[in-house]
């Protein structure tokens, strides 16, 4: 028989709608999703399942982070079980491969951090996350200006008009770059009236990126369910009447830029199991 770890996916508020939800979801590598309670008390409880040990041993999870397919596929199970326990309950979202031994050593990193999960939890309820990106549009200044005409303006060589066609394209781009500063500035402004908290990550580049525009601004909001439409909808004409600007909100999400997990929990990434 295949030796199983404990793979888990979040701290989750006990709910009735939990207890359902749990007991019909299917995780990474197909393994059915269980509860696992702590010693402190039933308001709170690990998603879990149990998964083969021999993909998240330390050698080979470091070898499977390295194949696309595999990362996609845990990162899907892992994200849908979240996503499907965000609509019924307060998640705690945990890192994708944290994984334990067994179900009592997930249970301890439950218990030893009790009250630090059980604060951000309290933090996060009736949250949802939005993510916010402002993009510079790449054909807004960036295109190599054409060689002087044949016949360059009276009084320039056509070195001058090539030098004067390139200050141009620089005053061009400035102004792209000073109008996304202040669609930052919009969101920053909806951000203070509307969110609860925000995060911001580093903004996209390499094969994240988008071909035709540069990623300028990517940040995560902690918005009340309650007002996450007037949010969204404040945010995404944050670029009316900027050129060379766009606004791109995504969600909502569980709330995964805030989960802030304690020193726990444990698991490593490119660890193995702890």
């Amino acid at each position: 028989m295949t030796e199983r770890v404990t793979y888990v996916y979040a701290v989750a508020r006990t709910t009735q709608d939990l207890q359902a939800a749990g007991a019909s979801l299917a995780g990474v590598a197909d393994a059915p999703v269980r509860l696992v309670a702590g010693t402190q008390g039933d308001d709170m409880v690990l998603v879990v399942s149990a998964v083969p040990s021999e993909d998240f041993q330390e050698d080979a999870l470091k070898r499977h982070l390295e194949d696309i397919e595999w990362l996609e596929a845990v990162a899907r199970a892992h994200h849908g079980v979240i996503e499907a326990l965000a609509d019924r309950t307060t998640v705690l979202p945990l890192r994708l491969a944290t994984v334990y031994l067994d179900d009592d050593r997930a249970r301890s990193v439950l218990d030893t951090a009790w009250d630090s999960f059980a604060e951000r939890l309290d933090h996060l309820a009736a949250h949802i996350e939005w993510g916010v990106k402002i993009y510079v549009e790449a054909s807004a200044g960036t295109t190599t200006p054409a060689p002087p005409a044949a016949a360059p303006a009276p009084g320039l060589t056509p070195g001058r008009a090539y030098l004067r066609a390139r200050k141009a394209q620089k005053s061009v781009r400035d102004d792209v770059y000073r109008a996304a500063q202040k669609a930052a500035e919009r969101v920053e402004e909806t951000g203070r009236a509307f969110a609860a908290d925000r995060a911001r990550h580093r903004v996209q580049q390499g094969e994240l990126a988008e071909a035709t525009a540069e990623n300028v601004l990517n940040d995560a909001y902690l918005v009340p369910r309650e007002r996450a439409e007037e949010f969204r909808n404040e945010v995404s004409r944050a670029a009316e009447g900027l050129q060379g600007v766009r606004v791109e909100v995504t969600g909502p999400w569980a709330p995964y830029s805030f989960a802030m997990p304690p020193a726990a929990p444990g698991g490593e990434e490119e660890g193995g199991p702890s």
